[in-house]
């Protein structure tokens, strides 16, 4: 069947697509990020150390990073509702499966599986906002799919390690394979698959590689990368350093991380509708680099000093460090245009997660040796190196590409 023309769905339809598409991710990143909330009951019940723990909570990271220009290509060729609705039901069997097994080793393999099947999401929920929606609100719709993430990480957080202690972890597994399994449904009822020319008519600028010839996307996966290391860290140990090194119990450090998601998620939210404004992608992305590299770096004075105004910065890096992502996210679908934007978002996704699924073990290790002021303080040398590889001057915003098809 071929997608209904954009000018024949109303604008309610429309807006309940961004709320399923940002459902269906927002699932996903309750299994691929919530595994990160068993960390404490795996230090503290099963005695793994920080590394191996967090070693752990990477597994439906490097998953993902194995699966995620492939679904991307499956997006293009095929469509957002299936990809949306197989990848959620497959991450609901791995994670159900991981939740029924006893070995650690076992689990983590199944939270493997889960990671390369929960990869689906981003590639096709970010095309369905953007395929869409108009230029003059897609940065607004970005950020608001883009709270998928800090959301998913709040419930992550609300839920999961109030389970893992009562229950364990296999019980604690049990929700987000739960949640999976509804969105699968949802979004194979729900979701309609935006319009774009067919490939037959389509001219051979459209199909052209857009990695050929230009640096812009190229760069803009590096910031991206650099800027994912903070972000990172501060969503994967905050909990255990409020446990830890501030005492709080489990209840608690977990409302209080739920709360600076959700305030991270009005960020993204706030940050789009910036880009709206002032009519750029990436000037914005510089700023919140700098913004970020100053969070962090005074995050570590302050965890150094003992102060209790660490507890507030680390809410502000919370919000900072999550901001770009919806921002980078627009650029490169609009650069890339219709026929390349799901390859070039799973290629997005997948320099991101590969370095997702490294920050936990390596900084687990650094705090390990060295204490949490130190690992935050090397943390704020990343989105420093971010600012000079910002690609101002190629903004699709203010250099639009001269493709029609690529102005999507």
């Amino acid at each position: 069947m071929a997608p209904m023309p954009a000018s024949q769905i109303g604008t309610a339809r429309r807006w309940s697509m961004l709320a399923i598409a940002l459902g269906a991710t927002l699932c996903a990143n309750v299994f691929i990020n919530g595994v990160a909330f068993l960390i404490p009951t795996l230090h503290s019940e099963r005695g793994l150390d920080l590394s191996r723990a967090g070693m752990i909570s990477a597994m439906p990271s490097f998953g993902m990073v194995v699966t995620l220009i492939a679904w991307g290509y499956v997006v293009d060729r095929v469509g957002e509702r299936f990809v949306l609705a197989v990848g959620s039901a497959l991450t609901a069997v791995a994670a159900f499966a991981a939740a029924s097994a006893d070995s650690l080793v076992v689990v983590a393999a199944f939270l493997f599986l889960g990671g390369m099947a929960a990869a689906s999401s981003n590639s096709a929920s970010a095309r369905v906002v953007v395929g869409w929606f108009p230029p003059d609100q897609r940065g607004l719709v970005m950020g608001i799919r883009q709270t998928a993430q800090p959301l998913g990480v709040a419930l992550g957080a609300l839920v999961i390690p109030r389970l893992a202690q009562s229950h364990g972890v296999s019980v604690a597994l049990l929700f987000p394979a739960a949640v999976c399994a509804v969105a699968a449904v949802v979004t194979a009822v729900g979701v309609l698959d935006p319009p774009r020319p067919p490939r037959a008519e389509a001219h051979p600028d459209d199909l052209a590689n857009p990695y050929r010839g230009s640096s812009t996307l190229w760069r803009i996966h590096a910031v991206s990368v650099l800027l994912v290391v903070p972000q990172s860290l501060v969503w994967t140990f905050t909990l255990v350093w409020l446990m830890s090194e501030r005492g709080w119990q489990a209840g608690a450090a977990g409302l209080m991380v739920t709360v600076a998601q959700l305030f991270g998620a009005a960020g993204r939210i706030a940050a789009g509708r910036w880009s709206d404004v002032v009519g750029s992608r990436l000037h914005p992305v510089r700023w919140i680099a700098a913004v970020a590299a100053a969070s962090m770096g005074l995050l570590a004075l302050l965890d150094r000093w003992d102060s209790p105004l660490a507890v507030v910065v680390m809410v502000v890096a919370s919000v900072v460090t999550v901001s770009d992502n919806s921002l980078a996210f627009t650029a490169i679908a609009e650069i890339a245009g219709p026929f390349w934007s799901g390859r070039a978002l799973g290629m997005q996704n997948t320099s991101q997660l590969f370095t997702t699924g490294i920050v936990p073990p390596a900084f687990g290790a650094l705090i390990t040796a060295l204490g949490f002021p130190a690992a935050f303080a090397v943390c704020a040398l990343f989105p420093l190196a971010a600012l000079p590889l910002v690609p101002v001057g190629a903004d699709p915003l203010r250099h639009p590409p001269t493709s029609a098809s690529k102005r999507l």
